[in-house]
Protein backbone atom coordinates (compact mmCIF):
# COMPACT_ATOMS: atom_id res chain seq x y z
CA UNK A 1 0.00 0.00 0.00
CA UNK A 2 1.07 3.38 -0.89
CA UNK A 3 1.12 6.28 2.00
CA UNK A 4 2.51 9.32 1.17
CA UNK A 5 6.06 7.99 0.03
CA UNK A 6 6.39 4.93 1.78
CA UNK A 7 5.39 1.37 0.08
CA UNK A 8 4.10 -1.23 2.80
CA UNK A 9 3.59 -4.73 3.04
CA UNK A 10 -0.17 -4.56 4.07
CA UNK A 11 -2.24 -7.61 5.10
CA UNK A 12 -5.85 -6.09 3.81
CA UNK A 13 -9.33 -8.34 3.73
CA UNK A 14 -6.68 -10.98 5.84
CA UNK A 15 -5.56 -10.49 9.44
CA UNK A 16 -5.04 -6.84 9.38
CA UNK A 17 -1.65 -6.67 9.88
CA UNK A 18 0.90 -4.51 8.73
CA UNK A 19 5.06 -4.82 7.71
CA UNK A 20 7.32 -1.97 8.10
CA UNK A 21 10.92 -1.65 7.00
CA UNK A 22 13.51 -0.02 8.99
CA UNK A 23 12.36 3.91 9.73
CA UNK A 24 9.31 3.44 8.34
CA UNK A 25 7.19 3.10 11.42
CA UNK A 26 8.66 6.67 12.79
CA UNK A 27 7.15 8.50 9.74
CA UNK A 28 3.00 7.62 10.24
CA UNK A 29 3.32 6.64 14.12
CA UNK A 30 2.03 9.89 15.49
CA UNK A 31 -1.66 11.41 14.82
CA UNK A 32 -0.30 14.66 12.99
CA UNK A 33 1.48 12.43 10.13
CA UNK A 34 -1.44 11.93 7.44
CA UNK A 35 0.37 9.55 5.86
CA UNK A 36 -0.33 6.89 8.52
CA UNK A 37 -4.47 7.66 8.54
CA UNK A 38 -5.21 4.87 5.42
CA UNK A 39 -3.48 1.95 7.44
CA UNK A 40 -5.89 2.83 10.32
CA UNK A 41 -8.47 1.51 8.29
CA UNK A 42 -6.99 -1.77 6.88
CA UNK A 43 -10.11 -4.16 6.29
CA UNK A 44 -9.65 -7.29 8.76
CA UNK A 45 -10.98 -10.85 8.09
CA UNK A 46 -12.68 -11.84 11.55
CA UNK A 47 -12.37 -15.53 10.97
CA UNK A 48 -8.36 -15.51 10.41
CA UNK A 49 -6.97 -15.42 14.10
CA UNK A 50 -3.59 -14.85 15.14
CA UNK A 51 -1.70 -16.44 17.76
CA UNK A 52 -0.16 -13.98 19.10
CA UNK A 53 2.54 -16.47 21.38
CA UNK A 54 3.60 -18.03 18.50
CA UNK A 55 6.90 -16.73 17.39
CA UNK A 56 6.93 -15.14 13.59
CA UNK A 57 9.19 -15.04 10.76
CA UNK A 58 11.15 -11.82 9.33
CA UNK A 59 9.50 -11.40 6.06
CA UNK A 60 12.75 -10.12 4.51
CA UNK A 61 15.20 -12.44 6.64
CA UNK A 62 15.59 -15.76 6.10
CA UNK A 63 15.15 -18.01 8.78
CA UNK A 64 15.34 -14.88 11.37
CA UNK A 65 12.47 -14.88 13.99
CA UNK A 66 10.64 -11.29 15.44
CA UNK A 67 11.18 -10.23 18.72
CA UNK A 68 8.42 -9.50 20.89
CA UNK A 69 8.64 -6.17 22.89
CA UNK A 70 6.55 -3.30 24.24
CA UNK A 71 7.24 -0.53 22.06
CA UNK A 72 7.65 2.17 24.65
CA UNK A 73 8.18 2.15 28.66
CA UNK A 74 4.77 2.93 28.96
CA UNK A 75 4.41 -1.33 28.08
CA UNK A 76 1.03 -0.24 26.61
CA UNK A 77 1.31 -1.84 23.17
CA UNK A 78 3.21 -4.41 22.20
CA UNK A 79 4.88 -5.10 18.54
CA UNK A 80 7.22 -7.49 16.79
CA UNK A 81 10.01 -6.15 15.84
CA UNK A 82 12.87 -8.09 13.65
CA UNK A 83 16.50 -8.06 15.39
CA UNK A 84 18.24 -8.20 12.13
CA UNK A 85 17.09 -5.30 9.74
CA UNK A 86 15.01 -3.61 11.58
CA UNK A 87 11.71 -4.41 10.31
CA UNK A 88 8.09 -3.86 12.52
CA UNK A 89 5.39 -6.01 12.03
CA UNK A 90 2.08 -4.67 13.90
CA UNK A 91 -0.83 -6.57 14.48
CA UNK A 92 -4.38 -5.42 13.37
CA UNK A 93 -5.05 -2.15 15.75
CA UNK A 94 -1.49 -1.91 17.24
CA UNK A 95 -0.77 1.37 14.82
CA UNK A 96 -3.71 3.34 16.15
CA UNK A 97 -2.42 2.27 19.62
CA UNK A 98 0.76 3.59 19.13
CA UNK A 99 -1.02 6.78 18.01
CA UNK A 100 -2.97 7.01 20.60
CA UNK A 101 -0.15 6.10 23.41
CA UNK A 102 2.27 9.20 22.18
CA UNK A 103 -0.34 11.66 21.38
CA UNK A 104 -1.37 11.03 25.50
CA UNK A 105 2.30 11.19 26.04
CA UNK A 106 2.73 14.63 24.19
CA UNK A 107 -0.69 15.61 26.35
CA UNK A 108 0.88 14.51 29.38
CA UNK A 109 4.17 16.64 28.70
CA UNK A 110 2.27 19.72 28.36
CA UNK A 111 0.41 19.11 31.35
CA UNK A 112 3.16 18.14 33.35
CA UNK A 113 6.66 19.47 32.36
CA UNK A 114 9.45 17.33 33.46
CA UNK A 115 12.13 19.33 31.96
CA UNK A 116 13.43 22.54 31.55
CA UNK A 117 13.12 24.36 28.61
CA UNK A 118 16.02 25.25 26.26
CA UNK A 119 15.57 28.75 27.17
CA UNK A 120 15.78 28.10 30.91
CA UNK A 121 18.91 25.93 30.82
CA UNK A 122 20.80 28.89 28.49
CA UNK A 123 19.58 31.26 31.22
CA UNK A 124 20.47 29.45 34.21
CA UNK A 125 24.06 28.63 31.98
CA UNK A 126 24.93 32.43 32.02
CA UNK A 127 23.96 32.84 35.71
CA UNK A 128 26.53 30.20 36.99
CA UNK A 129 29.74 32.63 35.95
CA UNK A 130 28.10 35.42 37.33
CA UNK A 131 27.26 33.75 40.58
CA UNK A 132 31.02 32.22 40.84
CA UNK A 133 32.05 36.45 40.56
CA UNK A 134 29.97 37.59 42.83
CA UNK A 135 30.82 34.58 45.35
CA UNK A 136 34.57 35.52 44.57
CA UNK A 137 34.28 39.15 45.61
CA UNK A 138 32.20 38.51 48.82
CA UNK A 139 35.07 36.12 49.97
CA UNK A 140 37.43 39.15 49.26
CA UNK A 141 39.31 37.45 46.11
Amino acid sequence: MQVGSLVVDVCDGGCGGIWFDAFELKQVDEEDEAAGEPLLHIRRDVNVKVDALRKRDCPRCPEVKLQRHFFSAKRRVEVDECPNCGGYWLDAGELGQIRDELAQTATDAQKHPTSLSGDVLRYLYRLRPERRESGNEERGA
